[in-house]
């Protein structure tokens, strides 16, 4: 069954189609979740959150966005909330995401155990300088760079112009390339 019909069948009351939308969105909110929040435990109370919010609110779907855009939305919106009422930000690290791909790039490529110590080291230094970014020049990073959105996907989550977009994701870019050349000593 497609999407639309899921959505219509789950604004009419229809539980399992509910259910099916929720399982067809789980894995991409709780990972976009988890990218934002770093943290285990709070990208699953987001998702938690999500998930409620869409079951309340899905009457309000008015379909002229794609779904997942309205869901990237909510996300956003929760993940700001939790952002701007904590007095400091603890974020996991990429090395929980990224552990047992560690394990798979020596098996399958057979990258040299110098490669995966430097990309990992990278990954700490991106991750350091990502967790400074503010919640609002974060979220716009990682749904652009990350989850390789569109200007105007980004735009409609966000609820922020085209322009506003552009100009958050350009300084995110910048003040991580000055915090890794910094790092780096490329400065």
């Amino acid at each position: 069954m497609d999407e639309l019909k899921l959505i219509e069948l789950a604004q009419s009351g229809d539980r399992k189609a509910l259910t099916e939308l929720v399982k067809l969105y789980e894995q991409t909110v709780y990972n976009f979740s988890f990218k934002i929040c770093r943290n285990k435990d709070r990208a699953e109370n987001t998702m938690q959150e999500t998930f409620l919010s869409m079951v309340k609110n899905l009457n309000q779907f008015s379909g002229q966005s794609k779904l997942s855009t309205w869901l990237y939305r909510v996300v956003s919106n929760h993940c700001l909330m939790m952002a701007r009422t904590q007095n400091k930000h603890e974020f996991a690290s990429f090395e929980d995401e990224d552990a047992s791909i560690e394990e798979k790039e020596i098996a399958d490529r057979k990258v040299s155990p110098d490669k995966v110590t430097e990309n990992n080291e990278l990954k700490i230094m991106l991750d350091a300088a990502i967790q400074k970014l503010p919640a609002e020049y974060r979220i716009v990073f990682l749904l652009r760079d990350v989850e390789e959105l569109s200007t105007e996907e980004t735009a409609k989550i966000v609820e922020l112009s085209v322009p506003a977009v552009k100009s958050r994701l350009h300084r995110a870019r910048a003040f991580l390339r000055n915090e890794l050349n910094g790092k780096l000593g490329h400065a």
